[in-house]
């Protein structure tokens, strides 16, 4: 039975949705654990991490989070564990996930040192549990080569199965293949794939903004899983926005206070995925009856305009249940761009 640690040089370099692309097409029963959580979130009256929770409804894995997860927080690991207890219990978890199935994919934390302290970093369990390390990469070409001649001159990985790498969000793949992967080749580290970026699995959806805004869904309920493809801060006058190329894009997503009457009903009747209304101000109920009638989302947050565009400008497409195109997309590039045999 094959055991695999994906683990990742730096945070947001979308291991977790590699994953899922490579669960979807395995064709193999398998198993998933994440040691240490890293985006705690609370459901059903339990802690759960995300990306945790994202697999099990994905796939319909049957489990519960304590059997996934040995915590989410460092001091209180560290109070309950030593290095013996760590390794006797991720073990047993290993072998408890991969009861019955052909895979096991351990899902390592937000970097490659996460969780050292602990020895719950990814190296320290590929070795507790005899595991296969592969890691993600992704950045700039540069930066790319940069981490991958870092690991390879300081980082030990002779005490795991460094199995290769996987370099993920890749702009050109073809100037990658010809400029770059033959100096990683030449340094002994196997590619595994080159995954090209994807600007479809960066964009949003009307709900996700929701959720992760607190808004209070005012109309148009059925339209929230529309895509949100462009952002238009509508600050300026109507007129003004109304001239501005930004505003006739596709599936644009409005951000304005409530009380912006002309720059909602406008939006309203272009390529509008949502509107989002700021200032805890309403608009009319002509206005609500309109986004529900053509099931265009209006979202309240009692945030202003400002405040709310940095918080979404600093907000990460995670990957959710709902996001069928973008799981199927992720199917289809692993199978293009990734060598199954040396990853699954």
């Amino acid at each position: 039975m094959k055991r695999i640690v994906f683990a990742s040089i730096r945070e947001g370099a979308g291991k977790t949705s590699l994953m899922v692309g490579l669960m979807s097409r395995t064709g193999k029963k398998f198993g998933y654990i994440k040691p240490f959580g890293d985006r705690l979130i609370y459901k059903r009256k339990k802690n759960w991490d995300y990306d945790s929770n994202l697999i099990i409804d994905i796939f319909g894995l049957n489990e519960e989070p304590e059997n996934i997860s040995l915590g989410f927080d460092h001091s209180k690991l560290r109070y309950v564990y030593d290095e013996k207890n760590i390794q006797g219990t991720l073990r047993e978890m290993a072998e408890n996930a991969s009861a019955g199935k052909d895979i096991l994919f351990i899902e390592g934390g937000r970097d490659l040192s996460y969780g050292a302290s602990l020895n719950l970093d990814s190296l320290s369990v590929a070795g507790y549990i005899d595991a296969e390390l592969v890691v993600v990469v992704s950045g700039g070409s540069d930066t790319v080569v940069d981490d991958l001649m870092f690991i390879n001159r300081y980082v030990n990985t002779g005490n795991v199965k460094f199995s290769g790498v996987i370099i993920n969000k890749v702009r050109d793949v073809d100037e990658f293949d010809d400029v770059y992967a033959r100096q990683i080749r030449e340094i002994g580290v196997r590619i595994l794939g080159v995954v090209p970026f994807k600007e479809q699995l960066t964009h949003f959806t009307i709900s996700y903004l929701a959720d992760k805004l607190y808004a209070k869904v005012i109309a148009g309920d059925k339209g929230m899983t529309n895509i949100v493809k462009n952002i238009f801060v509508g600050a300026m006058s109507t007129d003004e926005s109304l001239r501005n190329p930004l505003f006739n894009k596709e599936n644009k997503f409005l951000i304005t206070s409530g009380d912006r009457n002309d720059m909602i009903l406008a939006a309203l009747e272009s390529d509008t995925a949502g509107v989002l209304l700021t200032n805890n101000i309403l608009p009319p109920s002509n206005i609500i009856a309109k986004a529900a009638e053509k099931n265009i989302p209006l979202i309240l947050v009692t945030m202003d305009t400002y405040q709310v565009t940095k918080q979404i400008d600093r907000m990460e497409s995670l990957l959710t249940k709902e996001n069928e195109d973008r799981i199927k997309l992720l199917s289809q590039m692993t199978e293009k761009y990734v060598t199954i045999e040396g990853a699954v």
